[in-house]
């Protein structure tokens, strides 16, 4: 078990690291967009317990507030 666990993490990490380094040629407003979808994303399963559809629709309320801040 404990071999599996890090193995996991370590895939994990990795994953982390390849989709931070695609963000690195977007725009600001790019960024914003991505940042505010994830937050409204785990603000929306939060609130709603962990519901597909308040999950979907709190990452396209935080994308949308996301994308209009950096204007």
């Amino acid at each position: 078990m404990e071999k599996t666990q890090r193995i996991t993490f370590g895939a994990v990490a990795i994953a982390i690291l390849f989709a931070l380094g695609g963000c690195s040629g977007m725009s600001t407003q790019g960024k914003n967009t991505a940042v505010g979808a994830g937050v409204g994303a785990v603000g929306g399963a939060v609130l709603t317990g962990g519901s597909v559809l308040g999950t979907v629709g709190g990452a396209a309320v935080g994308g949308v507030v996301g994308h209009e801040v950096s204007k």
